[in-house]
């Protein structure tokens, strides 16, 4: 089982490292009706699986900050994460795979709980710090997305991703205009690079 990026969290000077894992992931039986079922492989079930419970972090993140806040960017955003969810749950239930979400601000995986705490105690200091929590998941997201894309040939797949990473560079775009609003400056990349997030952000 491979490991995940290590995430380095830098919000008000504090620096936390945290370590995103996937769940267990358990093979695809493919056993579909007119046709089989492609078996994924263990990274590609690894991938998904992992996948709707990131995407769960980020809808949760945004629900409980848009409850603090009220700034609409994060209902907007957290609707939209639900939409991601649910077109993973489309594809874990076609490959045979268990959802492993449960419920509201609870995870699977330990390291992703322990991630989804951190976030939550940094996005509730101030508005601008749910900002940079927001843009920072944004950056996580679709390196993972993009590395996730490189370890599997499957179309739905990869058109079901695509379309997650598209969703996560208009996500940045809305969190970064409300934090250069704030702050008046601009904005500094978190985890990916600053050439990757100004081309992202058309600059």
């Amino acid at each position: 089982m491979r490991k995940r990026t290590r995430i380095t969290l830098l919000v008000c000077a504090v620096m936390t490292g945290w370590m995103l894992q996937p769940a267990m992931a358990k093979k695809g039986k493919g056993g579909g009706k007119p046709a089989p079922v492609p078996v994924l492989s263990n990274a590609e079930a690894s991938d998904l699986l992992f996948m709707r419970e990131e995407e769960k972090l980020a809808r949760d993140v945004y629900i409980a900050m848009y409850a603090e806040w009220s700034t609409p960017v994060f209902d907007n955003i957290s609707q939209s994460e639900q939409t991601h969810m649910d077109k993973i749950l489309g594809l874990l239930d076609k490959y045979g795979l268990a959802d492993p979400a449960l419920g509201f601000g609870e995870f699977a995986d330990a390291e992703l709980q322990e991630l989804f705490d951190a976030l939550i105690d940094l996005g509730l200091q101030s508005e601008l710090d749910a900002l940079m929590v927001g843009a920072l998941i944004e950056e996580v997201d679709m390196e993972d997305i993009v590395l996730a894309m490189e370890r599997t040939d499957e179309a739905d797949i990869l058109t079901v991703y695509g379309n997650l990473l598209a969703g996560s560079e208009n996500h940045l775009n809305a969190f970064v205009k409300k934090i250069e609003a704030i702050t008046g400056e601009t904005y500094v990349a978190q985890w990916i690079s600053q050439e990757e997030v100004d081309a992202i952000l058309g600059r």
